[in-house]
Formats: C-alpha cells, sequence, structure tokens
C-alpha cells in the first residue's frame, strides 16, 4: 500500500473538542462555502459519510469505518475511481491545543502514482490547512 501524508498543523483547540466535531461529518457542512467550486462540487454530509464530485476525478464517496476516540477517525471510499483509505489523526500538544495530519493509503501502480502524487499531496495540504482553520 502507498500512502500519502499531509504535513502536520497545530489546531487552537483542545483534541477531545476537535475529535467530537470531525466524528459527526454532518459537523462539516459549514465547509462547503469555502470549497472551490471549479474543484468540488454537489458536496453532501451526514454523520458517516461524505460525498462530493471532484474534477477531473468524479464521483467520491467516503465512509468512516472506524473512530478511535479523541485519537483517529478512519475513512475509506464506497464510490471512487480509485479506492483508498483515509485517517485523520489527532494529537494533545496542551489541554487547549492538538496537531492534526491526514494520511491516504491506497494499492497503486508505480505509473500511477508519479500521475497522481502531486494532485494528491495538494489536496491533503488544502484539507489539513482547512481542518487547521475551522472554528471548533
Amino acid at each position: 500500500m502507498t500512502k500519502f501524508e499531509s504535513s502536520v498543523k497545530v489546531i487552537p483547540y483542545s483534541q477531545e473538542r476537535v475529535y467530537n466535531k470531525i466524528s459527526d461529518l454532518s459537523n462539516l457542512e459549514s465547509l462547503k462555502g469555502r470549497l472551490p467550486e471549479d474543484k468540488v462540487k454537489d458536496i453532501s454530509f451526514d454523520t458517516d459519510t461524505l460525498s462530493f464530485n471532484a474534477a477531473p476525478v468524479g464521483q467520491i464517496t467516503l465512509k468512516i469505518v472506524e473512530r478511535e476516540p479523541t485519537k483517529c477517525v478512519k475513512l475509506e471510499t464506497t464510490n471512487s475511481p480509485l479506492p483508498f483509505n483515509m485517517w485523520i489523526q489527532l494529537v494533545p500538544v496542551t489541554e487547549s491545543e492538538c496537531k492534526v495530519k491526514v494520511t491516504i493509503g491506497m494499492e497503486i501502480n508505480p505509473f500511477m502514482k508519479t500521475m497522481i502524487q502531486k494532485p494528491l499531496n495538494d489536496g491533503l495540504e488544502k484539507m489539513v490547512d482547512m481542518l487547521s482553520l475551522i472554528q471548533y
């Protein structure tokens, strides 16, 4: 399995508070207005799933498959041209700060890896940036 990792960002909220927000995907509804409409369309959320259309990839649906309280939310694709898993990891820094990192794991051949590595890493960075800017 090939892994792609974002950088680590500090969030000025407690690990528990951040986990409580991201472990229920419907809490992320407020992000709709911050996403670039030319890249992400038709976004919908519920407690366990997130679905969107990402140009030029197409329709992607992610479902939470595991919640490790205050530490990690694991998702996997139920609909995607390239199936993958995603982990959102949280680590406490202080009682009022935590760190976040997003990791994607997928089975891909070396040729595909070279084609998707840059856009995927850029997407991961945008995702972790957005997670670090949310009001928790």
